[in-house]
């Protein structure tokens, strides 16, 4: 079984600057009703037509009156008010309020002419058509002017913005039903190895069902993407070849999984070069080192690791930033947090950066790496650090800085 050897492996942080270069920012736009575009990124800036609320309305349950009428009240010296009629919501505007009168009113409802407070329930006594004061109601109090949420032109949505249920609110309260978002980048996803079967599949001798693409389109999902995946390819250059390039022709990245060493049957690293130019084979990194990227037509090409932990802890902090720039979403995708190492963890190898899946809770960090093969390596997991090169081993109580993952890339444990 022939075996040729990496060449000069290339360090973590050169992989991350030639990513960063190597894509831009999706430019497709798609139309989107309001209520399906959460978390997505706004294509264009939206300023307010007209001032919301257009008219004064109540901010609480109770009597519109006019200020001036209550000054006099008083614990015992109560003023006494005429209750006119009531106003909902949905009621058209009254007539003008006189003096001496009140309007028992319900929140949202247009305060007529003259009026400029609104005393509630709890705070006045009610004898029939009667109202009485035991305290003077300030103007303004309880009442929404025009354009106090915001005025005509204010800016709601800025171009790029991440939409969020306060920002898409705003949007509907204009009368806005729709909104135009950059699409989110497609993602194939591509196994291969003579060994894989697919989930429902029956094993055959040496068999084993395939994972990766369950975890990586999972993992695309939640970060911006949109993936696609295909049936395990077999170890046939061949069909490899054909199935990178129609992924190229109908998605913004792709991501083959297997394949990516130096093996007689790894064909990722002779292929790449074939489909565009190969920007490096090999990172000096553990897990994760038989990882390869190439650039075709504009489009990156990743060739990640077979074993499910090296695949999917190079996904942490090779993938996400890669597909959050495209989906244009800000920031890396995670939030770096102190904490204290629970327990040592041994590291070996000085030329290599190591990645540590760690659970956090409570301020202390658990490593729960177990092996390349084992996806529950990081199922317990909800963050990472990347030892840099020379550092060497963990030790119980070190102060390390992690990179937290968010909920539904790794969901918080509960504290031990």
């Amino acid at each position: 079984m022939p075996y040729h050897g990496f060449g000069r492996l290339t360090p973590v942080a050169r992989v991350q600057r030639l990513l960063e270069a190597a894509v831009r920012p999706m430019s497709r736009t798609e139309s989107l009703r309001l209520e399906q575009a959460i978390g997505r990124v706004a294509c264009q800036a939206y300023t307010a037509p007209s001032a919301v609320p257009s008219f004064r309305r109540a901010s609480w349950d109770g009597y519109a009156l006019r200020s001036r009428d209550s000054k006099a009240a008083r614990a015992g010296a109560q003023v006494e008010l005429a209750i006119v009629g009531e106003q909902f919501a949905e009621t058209p505007r009254r007539s003008p309020l006189r003096k001496g009168e009140a309007l028992e009113i319900a929140t949202g409802g247009a305060l007529p002419e003259g009026a400029d407070a609104v005393a509630p329930y709890e705070e006045v006594r009610v004898e029939g058509t009667r109202l009485f004061l035991s305290n003077a109601v300030p103007a303004g109090a309880r009442v929404a002017g025009r354009g106090e949420d915001f005025r005509k032109g204010a800016v709601l949505v800025r171009s790029g913005e991440v939409l969020s249920a306060a920002s898409l609110g705003a949007l509907a309260a204009t009368g806005r039903s729709s909104v135009r978002v950059y699409e989110r980048p497609r993602v194939r996803i591509i196994p291969n190895g003579n060994e894989l079967v697919g989930p429902g599949g029956r094993l055959g001798p040496g068999q084993i069902y395939e994972l990766n693409h369950v975890a990586l389109a999972s993992f695309c999902s939640a970060s911006g993407g949109l993936p696609s995946s295909v049936k395990p390819v077999r170890d046939d250059p061949r069909a490899i070849l054909s199935a990178l390039r129609r992924g190229i022709a109908e998605s913004d990245l792709v991501l083959a999984t297997g394949g990516s060493s130096v093996g007689e049957r790894d064909y990722l690293p002779r292929l790449f070069p074939q489909l565009g130019k190969l920007l490096f084979h090999g990172v000096a990194v553990r897990p994760g080192k038989p990882t390869l990227a190439a650039v075709s037509g504009g489009r990156l090409l990743l060739g990640l690791p077979g074993h499910p932990t090296s695949c999917l802890a190079n996904a942490y902090w090779l993938v996400l930033p890669v597909l959050r720039k495209l989906a244009r979403l800000p920031g890396s995708g995670w939030t770096e947090i102190p904490a204290r190492m629970a327990e040592p963890y041994p590291i070996s190898g000085s030329g290599f950066t190591t990645v540590v899946p760690l659970r956090v809770a409570r301020g202390r960090a658990f490593p729960t790496f177990k092996d390349s093969s084992a996806i529950t390596s990081l199922s317990g997991a909800n963050g990472f650090l990347l030892r840099p090169p020379g550092r060497g081993s963990l030790a119980k109580g070190e102060r390390v800085l992690v990179s937290l993952l968010p909920s539904p890339l790794a969901v918080p444990p509960r504290p031990p």
